[in-house]
């Protein structure tokens, strides 16, 4: 009975779902297939609805204005300012993410998984970024397997790795082997021979599924050069993206594989603004390939700011045990992180650019954590920071998000399954960032967007402006 209750439960929510785009007058962007196993036959179909989705949008609302800038948003970043076209996800600042209009437990509830009740398949992800459409097992094992067909890896990318040494960062390395593919780049190649601007999604597209299919070798073989003496571990095309990365890596505990489905689902695409999504949009849109723009954007994604910050977590929180052993009581761990805020530091994992609350994601990975490794040590600590933290982070009053982001959990997760090695958590967090990068990519040049090219001011400016304000 409990099968059918969980199948009408599903059904239920998938009906609810349809019924609430249909209320957004978008229901073609949340329809659950059962056919038609080709992803790019039904982006074909879907883009020319979606340039003239687009095209009415200029034409009747070009001048609709959307907020207004002030000089701190300037200053600060372009913080807050709506200003890019991003399809695949949103972020709300209360609600978290969300992928085409689900939020995560939807997702995990609706996409495919390997098994019933699992984590949902990345590969269902990407589906579902690509076309807005929760797809049914049998389009993602199919999906499954023609990213098997495009995994091959040349040896000139090997090669260009094994060139740098050792001490080389893992992310220097992974962003290298994604610069030595962009040799194969087919977008590159039929632009040089004079493609119609109407097709440049189509080269886009084989570019894009050609590098999510080749980065879990790379990624895996600079983590077997790195740390296991570069004993390489061969693909397993009968197992799905997220299990023959994880085997690739060196982990077969099905625990693990259950883990790198739900963290490659859930590091993929945080809407457009954040460094490494606005990289890649910002390279591409001078039409250079996914290649350069991907590798682009794992530069930004290599800042500690940004994507260095899950292997900065696990290091801090490794430094506590180290200090204060791994039964610390709450009291010694406030003392902790006064002394890590009074030194000048933050508390990493903590706080958020636009969220207000408690990550979405943070919530998922504590939830896998509960059911998988409750008893894990680091775990219950993670558990006891996040009892000990906000309180702090509050009384402090400088921080509009005391609340842990996605980076507060993943390391420990990892490590306990037995990849310990922080400095490579990086490149996992690449490598998953490219299924909504690249999906982003391949709507990019089928609506046709422009050259990004924002105005910037000097302070002679700023300042004169304001004197003429204030007048």
């Amino acid at each position: 009975m409990g099968f059918f209750r969980t199948v009408t439960a599903i059904s239920r929510l998938r009906s609810r779902l349809i019924q609430s785009s249909n209320s957004l007058g978008s229901v073609r962007w949340l329809q659950v297939q059962s056919s038609d196993q080709d992803l790019r036959s039904q982006l074909a179909e879907l883009i020319p609805e979606q340039q003239e989705r687009l095209k009415k949008l200029k034409t009747d609302h070009a001048k609709t204005q959307l907020g207004n800038i002030t000089v701190d948003m300037v200053i600060g970043g372009m913080r807050g300012m709506t200003g890019l076209l991003w399809e695949t996800s949103l972020l709300d600042p209360e609600e978290g993410i969300r992928f085409r209009g689900l939020s995560i437990p939807e997702c995990q509830n609706l996409l495919p998984a390997a098994r019933p009740g699992g984590e949902p398949l990345p590969e269902g992800l990407l589906w579902l970024l690509l076309t807005g459409k929760v797809p049914s097992k049998e389009q993602v094992d199919a999906l499954s397997k023609e990213l098997h067909i495009r995994s091959t890896v040349p040896d000139h990318v090997y090669r260009a790795i094994d060139s740098l040494p050792l001490s080389a960062h893992p992310m220097t390395q992974f962003t290298t082997g994604v610069m030595a593919l962009q040799v194969q780049s087919e977008f590159q190649k039929a632009y040089e021979n004079g493609l119609s601007k109407a097709k440049f999604w189509e080269p886009t597209y084989e570019d894009s599924l050609n590098l999510i299919a080749q980065l879990p070798l790379v990624a895996s073989y600079i983590y077997r050069r790195l740390y296991k003496n570069g004993q390489v571990i061969p693909a397993d095309n009968s197992l799905d993206y997220g299990a023959n990365f994880s085997r690739m890596l060196g982990f077969d505990d099905p625990k693990m594989q259950e883990l790198m489905r739900l963290y490659v689902t859930i590091h993929s695409d945080h809407e457009g603004g954040n460094v490494s999504a606005h990289t890649a949009h910002l390279v591409a849109s001078a039409l250079s390939d996914p290649y350069l723009s991907f590798g682009a954007a794992l530069n930004g994604l290599a800042g500690p700011l940004h994507g260095l910050a899950n292997q900065e977590v696990l290091l801090w929180i490794k430094s506590v045990v180290d200090e204060c052993g791994e039964n610390i009581t709450a009291e010694q761990l406030k003392e902790y992180v006064w002394k890590t805020l009074k030194s000048g530091k933050v508390v990493p994992g903590y706080g958020h650019g636009v969220l207000r609350k408690t990550d979405p994601r943070y919530t998922c990975q504590r939830e896998f954590a509960l059911k998988h490794l409750p008893d894990d040590p680091l775990f219950q600590l993670v558990s006891k920071l996040y009892e000990v933290v906000p309180p702090i982070l509050t009384e402090l009053g400088k921080v509009k998000n005391p609340w842990p982001n996605v980076d507060a959990h993943s390391g420990v997760l990892l490590n306990h399954f037995g990849l310990t090695e922080a400095r490579y958590f990086t490149v996992l967090f690449g490598v998953s960032r490219s299924i909504g990068i690249c999906s982003q990519l391949i709507w990019d040049r089928a609506l046709g967007l422009p050259l990004e090219r924002p105005k910037s001011v000097t302070m002679d400016w700023l300042e004169n402006h304001c004197k003429k304000a204030a007048a």
